[in-house]
């Protein structure tokens, strides 16, 4: 056994939501350096975790393309390569603070993660495989298959898939490494997607395919889960896939319900992210009646997290404190107080308080 790892096998660090397929978060208020540790990583899982043999695997790049091609695990990693700095969330991190209670894996706050990966340029595959003009999309698409939880049902089983906009191509990555380590089965290996600024769901994992899209994707993790109720140009009701990441701060520490001593002088630390950069983050003791600026840890970097703090002088009046954290994006978006509903389970970044009692 792993000295990581607990008599159960799951590593120690990680949270259990769901056993059974696993899906694992991290203890948010553990956060420390820039990058997680890979045994610390979330873990979002839809279907069981497929075996694959990275000997006989292999990956085709098709679609609306002149050269479609296949290409082993190996040859692969002889392509050229990039390691990038990229930090993923999942789309329904924080759902367990939604009132009403809303189905799915009830994610606390820790399912979200940063690490370094390193991996082929998809436009790398693209133009070898020689993609048509008219190609707006490109789709990725799994190894693993199942049948979703969640009503409604398609009529059989299917693999997880997600496309994204040609646009986003250029700053994707078909990834085979994290953090300096050959991916592990939970994360993806052999190879998946890493689509910085998008919602984890959009890096698909365990990739079988590439395909170059002349029309836009409508599989079920496209416009059933995963998607939200918006309008088309004429008004008419239309589902919109979910995408980037919203601007969004939290509290690492203190955590929930801690107790601190008065008039003590206390490191507030929390991380800030969106599509966008974080370009202010705002603390507030008093359950947001006032706010004052926090101060960065890390300098800006694209797609990246970015660590704060706040000394705060704790008051020397005991009693129950609420504490809250707000972020602001470079395209002036600041989180909101309340969920938006529209966004169903997902896109959950309101500012959320962090009561704790000082004594």
């Amino acid at each position: 056994m792993n000295s990581d790892e607990s008599a159960s096998g799951i590593p120690d660090g990680l949270i259990v939501r769901e056993k059974e397929p696993p899906n694992l978060e991290s203890s948010f208020h553990q956060l420390n350096g820039v990058l997680t540790p890979n045994h610390l990583f979330y873990v979002r899982n839809h279907f069981p975790i497929p075996q694959i043999n990275l000997q006989t695997y292999r990956l085709a790049v098709g679609g609306a393309v002149r050269n479609p091609f296949s290409i082993g695990y190996e040859e692969l990693r002889t392509m050229p390569s990039e390691t990038r700095t990229v930090t993923l969330e999942c789309a329904g991190n924080g759902r367990t603070f939604l009132v009403p209670r809303a189905d799915g894996v009830q994610w606390q706050l820790g399912a979200i993660g940063t690490a370094e990966w390193t991996g082929v340029p998809l436009p790398e595959l693209l133009h070898r495989a020689g993609i048509a003009e008219n190609v707006c999309e490109i789709l990725f698409e799994s190894i693993d298959k199942g049948v979703p939880k969640e009503e409604p049902l398609p009529p059989g089983e299917i693999s997880f898939a997600r496309s994204i906009p040609i646009a986003l191509a250029r700053e994707t990555l078909i990834a085979y490494s994290m953090n300096g380590e050959d991916l592990l089965p939970e994360h993806g290996s052999p190879v998946r997607a890493i689509v910085p600024g998008q919602y984890g769901m959009a890096s698909v994992k365990w990739l079988s395919e590439i395909r170059a899209l002349a029309r836009p994707f409508c599989g079920y993790f496209q416009t059933t889960d995963y998607a939200y109720w918006g309008e088309d140009e004429s008004g008419n009701p239309e589902r919109i896939p979910l995408r980037e990441l919203a601007v969004k701060s939290q509290i690492a520490r203190p955590f929930m319900d801690e107790v601190i001593a008065a008039g003590c002088q206390y490191r507030v630390f929390g991380a800030a992210w969106s599509t966008a950069e974080v370009e202010a983050v705002e603390f507030s003791a008093d359950d947001g009646q006032s706010w004052r600026a926090a101060q960065f840890i890390d300098p800006p970097q694209p797609h990246v997290w970015r660590r704060w703090q706040f000394d705060w002088k704790v008051p020397t009046a005991a009693g129950g404190y609420t504490l809250k954290s707000r972020a602001t994006d470079s395209d002036g978006k600041c989180q909101p107080d309340e969920h938006d509903k529209k966004f169903g389970s997902y896109r959950i970044h309101h500012v959320l308080p962090v009561k704790v009692l000082v004594r």
